[in-house]
């Protein structure tokens, strides 16, 4: 469905902050889930580029007004098609909505706009002895304003949380141009709803995040690092629960099994042993030798093979570098398959063991490669299913492999995303996670909120999959 967008012209905009060309378009029809899949997207009838508060206000109340849809974007770094203008209409991109607007390093606090790069934020406050904890894996690629759109989260979770957990408040948008600000400065407060907890995770559904108060926290002075190897997944698996149910002080604990470690090393030229592996970092002010000696017993009792730990920043630097360049690794693995949906599960740290085991085990049974790897601390479990997309058998069993593991893991108490959203690809397993109450008693906040239903439409809503809109007006 197209829409008309002209009235765009009629607002405060600058020349080059609109644009109804193809290639502008184009390039805000999809995310980088969407690309990877080979998928066409859908492309925006404009594209705005606001630079202010008041630029994103006065495109939503026009496009409130006349029934047009506005979907939010900025690095297009998504894996589940939150950015993707599902029903046309605008693409908002808040890239230039980039600033600093204030910096309190004796409060731990700093004010951003949406279209700051994550790693920017710590460059900005480095030279304090600061950091923002909670950077995804892609924080040096994606913007603050998607991380918060998704509560997005990462290697350091297990320690630190998620981005819930530092934002302290927010200034955002509702679809009527209203402005609102949310939360405090405050440390904590007990004042009303807590609307800024409403609209972390939203994906652009309820509000349009103009600003961001974020909490930082002071960097540690020891920060080691390493790697753990063990003969089978299982063992690498259980070592993680032990070390975590021990309340060891690890900062990052990341599972990568045996075919992980073979597509990284093709894709990265790395030698990393091809064999079940967890990668360690210990962040402590005081203590670190300790914490490490406790882990090495604890996964002694697993039967690590190999304990290696070092302080050498390149070492660690070498290390991290192979974990984040996974996803990379994995869909350029093999010209002839290509990785089904993103697989993001997370459950109850004790459960995560079994997981891991029946992700492995129904790889085997359904023929297919399953490299497996996560934020194993906080239980997270990415997994890609390999298939070839030309073969329709293979297609069928690799999407049945896939539900099979986000069954579990509901089953199990955890979720169908543990940090990339349900945008367009988890819609399905709303209801169940959740309950039919639950999810109702989401629409009714949305409906609330966008009455219009003008705020990225077709995300996170079931019905609206095939083109329905969450009010049920159009089918």
């Amino acid at each position: 469905m197209t829409h008309d967008c002209s009235f765009l012209e009629e607002l405060d905009l600058a020349d080059d902050q609109l644009s109804f060309a193809d290639g502008r378009r184009e390039s805000h029809a999809t995310d980088y889930g969407s690309e990877r899949n080979d998928e066409d997207g859908v492309l925006p009838d404009a594209v705005v580029w606001p630079e202010t508060t008041d630029d994103v206000s006065a495109v939503l109340s026009a496009a409130t007004d006349r029934g047009v849809p506005v979907t939010p974007y900025a690095a297009g770094t998504g894996l589940e098609g939150n950015a993707v203008p599902a029903h046309g209409g605008i693409s908002l991109d808040l890239t230039r909505m980039d600033d600093v607007v204030d910096y309190r390093p004796d409060d731990f606090q700093i004010d951003v706009g949406p279209g700051i790069i994550g790693s920017a934020v710590d460059e900005h406050v480095a030279p304090d002895g600061l950091f923002f904890p909670p950077l995804p894996s892609s924080g040096d690629i994606s913007t603050i304003g998607g991380m918060i759109a998704t509560d997005a989260s990462g290697m350091q979770t297990v320690r630190y949380g998620e981005i819930a957990d530092w934002v302290l408040g927010l200034e955002a948008v509702l679809a009527d141009g209203t402005v609102i600000e949310t939360g405090s400065r405050a440390i904590k407060t007990s004042s009303g709803y807590n609307l800024t907890d409403l609209i972390v995770g939203s994906e652009g559904t309820l509000a349009v995040v103009t600003e961001a108060t974020l909490e930082l926290a002071g960097r540690p002075e020891q920060i080691r690092g390493g790697r753990a190897i063990f003969e089978t997944l299982d063992d690498a698996a259980e070592a993680v629960f032990d070390a975590v149910r021990t309340d060891v002080a690890v900062a990052r604990i990341e599972l990568v099994d045996g075919l992980s470690a073979t597509m990284a090393n093709d894709y990265l030229g790395s030698d990393l042993p091809d064999a079940p592996m967890v990668f360690l970092e210990f962040h402590a002010n005081h203590g670190v030798e300790e914490e490490i000696d406790l882990c090495r017993a604890i996964f002694e009792d697993h039967g690590v093979v190999r304990f290696e730990m070092s302080d050498d920043d390149a070492e660690m630097d070498a290390l991290w570098k192979a974990r984040r360049e996974l996803a990379y690794a994995v869909s350029t693995y093999d010209p002839d398959l290509q990785p089904l949906h993103p697989g993001d599960v997370t459950v109850p740290i004790s459960s995560y063991p079994e997981v891991v085991r029946e992700a492995k085990r129904l790889a085997d049974e359904h023929d297919l490669l399953v490299p497996c790897f996560g934020h194993a601390g906080d239980g997270n479990l990415h997994y890609s299913v390999m298939v070839d997309p030309s073969d329709p058998d293979q297609l069928e069993r690799g999407e049945r492999l896939y539900r099979e593991i986000v069954e579990l893991a509901i089953d199990r108490g955890g979720t169908a995303t543990g940090e990339h959203g349900i945008g367009e690809g988890k819609q399905k397993y709303l209801e169940p996670e959740h309950g039919a109450g639950a999810v109702e008693a989401m629409r009714t906040i949305k409906r609330a909120l966008d009455p219009t239903d003008t705020l990225n439409p077709g995300k996170i809503f079931p019905e609206t999959a095939d083109g329905g809109r969450v009010h049920g007006s159009e089918r």
